[in-house]
């Protein structure tokens, strides 16, 4: 039976879903009449909001694409190969696979979300050139079932905008927080931790159900292939300098001091920008020369076409959403209020992550849906007497829930492995069911 209603999810899919490109053409086109008619705005200040939101994604858009192309860059180092398909060797049947490799990706997403996204994705490809008979779109959609927990983890925005505290915090919820809030208090709360551990219990198991019977659908082995350059010619001075290991030394070591610096003056904090050094000068390091490295990321770059075009969109997308009247209210704002005008002290938390869910499928960002909801939902919880910080990581949950159905997110590690999203949305529909279940029950009844 379960078989049957994975195999329904995932022809619906196929059949139903489209591009990731048209998807965004159409949820921007769908916005843009909503937000005329909710807000009673002009089809001319929808889309100054839309043109306004268009290039604010410009510099988000460059670090996931250098997190793409300096992750691929690492994976395709010799060494790393050769370890990723020692630890793959270690699975023996296809449903082993897809445990390892759930596992690897929620452990990496926890730690950083960037650096999951890459480590899953390079993970599922070791493991698909080892293990005869898995499908190869299930190992995907299981490595990006690890994005699931980010924002419970260690770089989520919502708690570490908590954590920061200061003038910034207090603009954004309306002047009910501004004292910094520990992370013992979000992240590393009972209710947090019990969602995190039914997750990292329950997700691979499901993964592994989900596998077909029959037929499963496997990788072209041809297509995963780490590509190896050859050594470059070194006849001349100037080939010599651009094979040069010493000028490579040189940039890691400089690195190495950055890092070394920034560790111990912030702490273990690994921003998206730490996460993007580290894997470009672990890589230089690894593939020994100048040289050698930008070959690598020039194969690496072709897989970035899905970021360049889409993130402008999205970013549209959001500034529309954000795009308030003369009066203030903007499409976002009244989604959220709609959700708080249902809810009672009990309820609370359950809409909030409920309204954030939904608010995501259209702003696919974090600290972008932070900004659009805390200054509404967090005075509410106050006068309802419910806890800003459960309300707070119930609009994170909320934020990683429904990235289950949003291609935004999955477009760096569908460019590492070569598949498109339809590929992989079947199967995580169904993640999305369990996850919202188990997240929704510890809400209402942990909180």
């Amino acid at each position: 039976m379960f078989n049957k209603i994975t195999g329904f999810s995932v022809n619906l899919v196929q059949r139903y879903l489209p591009s990731a490109f048209v998807f965004s053409a159409m949820l921007t086109l769908f916005v843009l009449g909503a937000g005329m008619l909710a807000t009673e705005q002009s089809l001319s200040a929808m889309v100054q909001h839309w043109s306004t939101g268009f290039w604010t994604l410009l510099g988000f858009a460059m670090q996931m694409g250098l997190i793409f192309v300096t992750g691929h860059a690492l994976a395709s180092a010799p060494i790393i190969n050769r370890q990723l398909d020692r630890l793959a060797g270690l699975a023996r049947t296809p449903g082993q696979a897809v445990i390892m490799v759930t596992l690897v990706a929620l452990a990496g997403c926890w730690l950083n979300w960037g650096f999951g996204l890459v480590i899953g994705a390079v993970f599922a490809r070791a493991l698909a050139r080892k293990v005869d008979g898995v499908d190869y779109p299930l190992l995907v959609a299981s490595a990006y079932s690890g994005f699931l927990i980010w924002h419970g983890g260690l770089s989520g925005s919502v708690p570490l905008s908590l954590a920061s505290g200061g003038e910034n915090l207090a603009r954004i919820t309306n002047g009910v927080l501004s004292d910094p809030i520990a992370v013992s208090q979000t992240l590393f709360t009972t209710y947090n931790l019990v969602i995190i551990a039914l997750l990292v219990i329950g997700l691979p198991l499901l993964n592994r159900a989900m596998h077909p019977r029959h037929n499963p659908k496997v990788a072209d082995p041809a297509k995963l292939i780490e590509s190896h350059n050859e050594r470059p010619k070194r006849d001349t001075p100037a080939q010599r300098l651009d094979d040069s290991r010493l000028l490579a030394l040189a940039l890691v070591g400089m690195a190495a001091v950055y890092l070394f610096n920034h560790f111990i003056t912030k702490g273990f904090v690994l921003g998206l920008d730490i996460v993007i050094a580290i894997f470009l000068f672990a890589g230089l390091l690894l593939h020994g020369t100048p040289e050698r490295y930008m070959r690598t990321v020039d194969d690496s770059v072709r897989g970035i076409s899905g970021i360049v075009l889409l993130f402008p969109f999205y970013a549209g997308i959001m500034g529309m959403m954000m795009g308030a009247n003369s009066e203030g209210i903007s499409l976002g704002r009244q989604i959220t209020e709609t959700f708080v005008s249902w809810s009672t002290a009990d309820t609370f938390p359950l809409l909030a992550f409920l309204s954030a869910g939904l608010v995501n499928v259209f702003v696919p960002s974090g600290g972008g849906q932070w900004a659009v909801q805390a200054p509404i939902m967090l005075p509410a919880a106050q006068a309802l007497g419910v806890s800003p910080t459960v309300t707070a990581m119930a609009i994170a949950w909320g934020d990683a829930w429904t990235n289950m159905i949003q291609p935004f997110w999955a477009l760096p590690l569908l460019g590492i492995v070569g598949l498109g999203a339809r590929d992989i949305m079947g199967y995580c529909l169904i993640m999305l069911v369990y996850s919202g279940v188990v997240i929704t029950s510890v809400l209402y009844f942990m909180t």
